[in-house]
């Protein structure tokens, strides 16, 4: 087959879904597709179109045997709403410029990656265009997580995204989305044929014959990789809880919106257990997870449909979950067993556990297992991509 995947975010960026794209493209291709990438300059999440790519309107590359081209957006991270939305709005009009490349490709499917909303609207008409069957890949539903953060209010606008959104549903030959709550409500809003396809892990990247068993008789190691954002509220975990008197430590990598006040809290305590150490890449995050006994995984705010992907990495390094949040996310690691389930800023509660599991090693090497078997049975993205590969053939014509 031949694949097209349209994105605005993409390698050599560092991200969970930029992670996610790059390991569906190397699958896909590993297969026997051929896989083309449209995609905009990287720039996340600095907000700053990286050197390489600067002063240019559009880039073609190869990155790892797959032909990649790149057309220039307006970058930010800004939290205000005009440059977000400009953000959004300018890839999905100068990726309409990839109209003859595409058609040159004589594509078999168009994969969209949305959010942004847009983006999925540009893909619909590239498909039509182009003559290819158009997927519309859900990772986050728009604009109703909009709302749940906060970010739009009900009204004119409101209702206009909600009236392009079930365009896209009822127009895409395919869609798919990353959590059963997805799928779903794609099937009550238009959604014709959908696929539930996770966002999972490939647990070959996490050799557990390099991982070290930690002292009994020293503290627990917790650690949170990922986003320092307000919707993680890394933060106040910071502020609320003392490590180091529970028999624990916390060790965080990342970078975002907190990651100053969270540098702060820990110089102006130091006796409280809690280390950052910067930014971690895709590659060398297995081996740091795996040096730790347990991970964070917390969401300040439930949003409807959302599986943080940490979830799968954790699963995979054999680690058990302290996971922050509700939703469909709380019910995979109810299901299999796989860590803890604490309400939002329920700091009680998350202490009473650390200090449980720093006093029990023998409940968390179950859990232990538990993890590693659901990231080889369950959440196994090479076997979903296999999956995938065959649900597409079935569905060419």
């Amino acid at each position: 087959m031949r694949i097209g995947i349209l994105t605005q975010y993409f390698k050599p960026e560092m991200g969970a879904a930029q992670n996610r794209l790059y390991e569906l493209v190397q699958g896909l291709q590993n297969l026997g597709n051929e896989i083309y990438v449209v995609t905009g300059m990287p720039n996340y999440p600095s907000g700053k179109i990286f050197d390489k790519y600067k002063k240019k309107f559009t880039y073609k590359e190869d990155i790892e045997g797959t032909e990649i081209k790149r057309y220039w957006l307006y970058a930010s991270n800004s939290r205000k709403t005009i440059p977000r939305i400009w953000n959004m709005l300018s890839f999905s009009i100068t990726s309409f410029f990839s109209l003859s490349y595409l058609r040159r490709k004589k594509l078999d499917y168009l994969i969209v990656e949305s959010p942004p909303l847009t983006l999925a609207w540009t893909g619909r008409w590239l498909s039509k265009f182009i003559g290819a069957k158009f997927i519309a890949n859900i990772s986050d539903l728009w604009p109703l997580s909009a709302k749940e953060l906060g970010a739009i209010s009900e009204g004119r606008i409101y209702r206009l995204l909600e009236k392009l959104e079930r365009n896209i549903y009822t127009h895409s030959d395919i869609a798919m989305g990353q959590s059963e709550e997805i799928v779903d409500y794609i099937s009550k809003h238009g959604g014709k044929l959908t696929y539930l396809f996770r966002n999972g892990v490939d647990p070959t990247r996490f050799d557990l014959s390099l991982k070290k068993p930690n002292d009994k008789n020293s503290n627990i190691k917790i650690i949170y990789a990922g986003l320092l954002g307000y919707a993680q509220g890394i933060a106040d975990i910071c502020r609320s809880i003392n490590f180091k008197e529970l028999g624990a430590e916390f060790h965080i990598y990342g970078n975002g919106g907190e990651q100053k006040e969270i540098m702060n809290l820990i110089e102006a305590n130091p006796e409280n257990g809690i280390f950052y150490h910067g930014v971690v890449t895709r590659e060398e995050l297995p081996l740091i997870l795996m040096g730790a006994d347990m991970a964070l995984v917390p969401l300040v705010k439930n949003i409807f449909g959302a599986v943080p992907s940490k979830i799968y990495e954790a699963m995979a390094a054999g680690l058990p979950i302290l996971f922050i949040g509700e939703g469909e996310g709380a019910k995979i690691i109810k299901d299999h067993k796989l860590g803890f389930i604490i309400h939002s800023k329920d700091f009680t509660s998350l202490r009473n556990i650390i200090k449980n599991a720093s006093m029990d090693r023998e409940m968390l090497q179950k859990m232990s297992n538990n993890c590693r078997q659901a990231a080889n049975n369950n959440f196994n993205r090479p076997k979903q991509i296999v999956q995938l590969n065959k649900f597409l053939e079935a569905n060419l014509n």
